[in-house]
């Protein structure tokens, strides 16, 4: 048995397996984001399945597999469903508190600060849809430089502004402004840059940024970084730890960049976690309700993955999971309360099913276990 040196941990933003045992409490009972995609015609999984991915405990509807890995189904200890809450349960932070929300709009107070901090005025403050607020409030916007302020079911805070009016670089500087202002009983998990461009409709561009409230305690990132190891984040990576614990980061465009960024990491010297973000599964396909576009962007990565493995390391292990569910064919367009899948895969995993799992952070304990030889 060869020593671990590398983990490359893949997290497939809301890529959840099934409702959760407590899903019924979040109104997401039935919820299952990976049955709902797999019947779509563009759904592919070839590769995951030849590593044991249909192995996992509810998954056998998609076939038979080899058991290549070890594998099991995740569920969540932490009250919540988001991407801030789940990311940081897989860094072994378990939050017993769900971050706070503001369905009605935010408070006056957090308004009125934040407007005489930025110098600009804030249209709309209400739940919306990212592609639907900037077509209702894009054209007022544009003739009054007001912010298009708005939330979701999640806890975030999100700013929409055109580039020609406010460019990303001042955007992110009102996002930190917000971030600063938004603690305590106000504290959300992220404030999100949403810039757009073009005419009407409009369309969002890539420069969306993440500012995210700090873990409130160590996570793995950091116990891994204070003994010596690499800690590269890519993707939402940074943003959703603050920058905490890590060593390098890189920022995405999309997944297609992700996995190209993955790859060049892979053909890199390092020693530590590589820990990845692919965001479009939840962003541009699952609150959007596009079952055949979620599906394809599936298999691209399960096609990608199998170049990936080809070229892994004998002293590489790679993790596959997810943060949450997002089940583009269940009601409403928020995030649904799901397990997630658990696949550990490389030359030193010994295969077998481990069943039901209560935890995400049983992946910081893995992490932590293949690394650290103490």
């Amino acid at each position: 048995m060869n020593e671990i040196k590398r983990v490359f941990l893949i997290v497939l933003d809301s890529c959840g397996i099934g409702d959760a045992p407590d899903a019924k409490d979040f109104g997401d009972d039935g919820a299952n984001t990976i049955k709902s995609i797999s019947k779509s015609k563009n759904f592919n999984i070839d590769t995951l399945r030849s590593m044991g991915y249909t192995n996992i405990d509810g998954l056998s509807f998609l076939g038979d597999g080899e058991l290549k890995s070890k594998v099991a189904r995740l569920s969540e200890k932490s009250k919540g469903k988001d991407t801030t809450i789940g990311h940081w349960e897989i860094a072994g932070v378990v939050s017993e508190k769900p971050l706070p929300t503001f369905p009605n709009g935010f408070p006056e107070i957090i308004l009125k600060e934040f407007s005489e901090k930025t110098g600009r005025g804030v249209i709309c403050n209400k739940t919306y849809s990212g592609t639907e607020v900037i077509k209702d409030f894009g054209e007022e916007h544009l003739k009054t430089g007001d912010l298009i302020v708005y939330t979701s079911a999640d806890s975030v805070f999100q700013i929409a502004a055109h580039e020609s009016i406010v460019p990303p670089e001042k955007l992110y500087e009102y996002c930190t402004i917000a971030r600063e202002i938004l603690k305590g009983e106000f504290g959300v998990g992220r404030v999100i840059a949403r810039p757009f461009e073009a005419e009407y409709p409009f369309k969002r561009t890539a420069n969306r940024h993440d500012f995210s409230i700090e873990p409130p305690k160590e996570t793995m990132l950091d116990t891994l970084k204070n003994k010596g190891f690499d800690v590269i984040g890519v993707g939402k990576i940074h943003d959703i730890f603050a920058g905490k614990g890590l060593t390098e980061y890189v920022f995405t465009q999309n997944n297609q960049d992700g996995m190209n960024k993955t790859t060049e990491y892979q053909n890199k010297e390092f020693n530590g976690l590589c820990f990845v973000n692919l965001v479009d599964f939840d962003m541009v396909y699952g609150h959007r309700r596009d079952v055949d576009g979620y599906a394809e962007a599936v298999a691209e990565f399960d096609k990608w993955l199998r170049g990936f493995i080809k070229n892994m390391r004998t002293d590489d292990t790679l993790i596959i999971t997810a943060d949450h569910g997002c089940d583009p064919l269940y009601k409403g367009t928020d995030h649904t309360r799901e397990c997630v899948p658990f696949v550990l895969y490389g030359e030193n995993i010994e295969p077998e099913n481990l069943g039901t799992i209560n935890g995400f952070d049983y992946i910081s304990k893995t992490v932590k276990e293949n690394l650290i030889k103490e």
